[in-house]
């Protein structure tokens, strides 16, 4: 009798364990308690948030409940989860809960729904798209000042010249058609008591389509190499049964595009005081003339 290959066991284990964890995130995500939204809505933040650290790489930090800021002025809407680096970007401002982090630091934006993905303001608007639109407005600067290997380099760098981050919404309901292609993720913990993982540009786009578009945002060209034959939908994990498995895949997937971001834009320290100064410059004139009408 030949000798039982025993080197499959530990894999299928882990594929195994995965769908436990799928299997535990939704009967998590799906605990309800009547009349507190806001409770359960900041338990379920804290459910995905724990998913995120278990796959993301602990170069990142994952912060919760923040606001992005550029050198421009703007703000964003409230962020319910943020994958950042925080080794070389300094918060522009932390106290408590209260959290500004520069979009020069940002690789991924995670927004938290339960089933009101879909909902709209008066004027027919979605929510969900005003705040991706927050989020697009938000510009990143190239005026950074940075010691290399050789030398001090300042300016734009050749591969990145102005990143935006990863957008993922996390949901108990798929968004419709229209919201759906404003995310680069959907993670949907649906009815049927699975996991499923959608991208909307995964056989659109392949990995140099991602980087131009991760890293390029100021119109360079960029460039592809040999990356320019994969795509996100190359990255499927499948069990012996070949089904997906959903987290594992993502695992994957997100992970790569982390590593084409890699690294986040050298700080532009000196664009964050000129906006501070103009803002202050401008909020003294005011007061000036709110002053004189006493």
């Amino acid at each position: 009798m030949g000798k039982r290959n025993d080197n499959t066991l530990p894999i299928n284990e882990i594929i195994k364990n995965y769908r436990e964890l799928e299997k535990s995130l939704i009967a998590q995500l799906d605990f309800r308690v009547s009349n507190h939204p806001l409770t359960i809505g900041g338990f379920r933040e804290d459910i995905w948030k724990k998913l995120f650290e278990q796959i993301v790489p602990k170069k990142y930090t994952i912060e919760q409940s923040v606001f992005l800021a550029d050198a421009y002025g703007k703000i964003s809407y409230e962020v319910d989860l943020v994958i950042m680096d925080e080794m070389y970007t300094p918060y522009i401002f932390r106290n408590g809960r209260i959290k500004f982090i520069p979009i020069e630091a940002v690789a991924a934006v995670i927004q938290c729904k339960s089933t009101n993905v879909d909902d709209q303001d008066k004027e027919g608007k979605y929510y969900l798209r005003k705040w991706i639109e927050s989020i697009n407005d938000l510009k990143t600067s190239v005026h950074s000042i940075t010691r290399i290997v050789s030398k001090v380099a300042s300016g734009t760098a050749e591969t990145q010249s102005g990143t935006r981050p990863i957008k993922i919404l996390c949901a108990l309901k798929k968004p419709c058609p229209e919201l759906m292609k404003d995310f680069d993720f959907y993670i949907i913990a649906d009815n049927n008591k699975n996991i499923k993982v959608g991208i909307p540009h995964e056989n659109d786009w392949d990995l140099g389509d991602w980087h131009y578009d991760l890293n390029m945002k100021n119109g360079d060209t960029g460039y592809k190499k040999e990356i320019h034959n994969k795509k996100l939908s190359d990255y499927m994990v499948m069990d012996h049964q070949g089904k997906t498995v959903p987290l594992l895949t993502l695992n994957f997937q997100l992970n790569q595009l982390l590593m084409l971001i890699n690294n986040p834009m050298p700080f532009p320290h000196i664009d964050y005081v000129n906006m501070f100064n103009r803002k202050g410059a401008a909020f003294k004139k005011y007061e000036g003339k709110d002053s004189n009408k006493k």
